[in-house]
């Protein structure tokens, strides 16, 4: 996969804070580059948890986000009201649709279900070529370390099609982020 220049990127994040402070100090240190290099954060939509918290970030730095939310999470993840723009899509799929349409590339944080669905969904699409955007995986403090080892497997048990860095990039820290941007 070529590298093409990242204008605007996906962050695929929890809506909660999780238990170690830095998810949310990475979040923090993600936004803060986004802004620095002009790169429009797509996002969730939302106003709580690490989710929020980046894009509290980039507005404050006079960044530009932008959030897609379903309408059935409008309430639960409470749509954040200071974006540069916000999309109210009718479903979950609908969102991760949009959300891909608009960047150039994604990036995956910690969280929970969602976020790993969200970044499943992005690799198969790859995979299957239905987009071929930059995929990144924040691995703040290991988090992602049990996944890594499975992906590993999958590899080892010949489910995949290829190598898996052929289509995800692992890194530790969000300054890496800026080799790519």
């Amino acid at each position: 996969m070529q590298a093409v220049p990242i204008h605007s990127l996906a962050v695929f994040c929890g809506s909660k804070y999780g238990a170690t402070p830095l998810f949310t100090e990475h979040a923090i240190e993600l936004g803060k580059i986004m802004v620095t290099h002009n790169v429009t954060l797509v996002y969730g939509g939302g106003n709580v948890g690490i989710m929020g918290t980046i894009a509290d970030t980039v507005m404050n730095l006079g960044g530009k986000a932008i959030g897609v939310i379903p309408q059935v999470l409008v309430e639960w993840e409470r749509q954040h009201n200071s974006l540069s723009e916000l999309f109210i899509a009718d479903d979950m799929h609908s969102r991760k649709k949009k959300m891909y349409e608009l960047c150039d590339a994604a990036i995956i944080l910690p969280g929970g279900f969602g976020t790993l669905d969200e970044m499943f969904e992005m690799i198969t699409w790859n995979q299957l070529s239905i987009h071929d955007k930059q995929i990144f995986v924040l691995n703040s403090k290991g988090f992602y370390d049990h996944l890594i080892a499975h992906i590993q497997q999958m590899e080892k048990e010949k489910f995949l099609y290829e190598a898996a860095q052929k289509r995800l990039t692992f890194i530790n820290e969000p300054s890496l982020m800026i080799n790519y941007f």
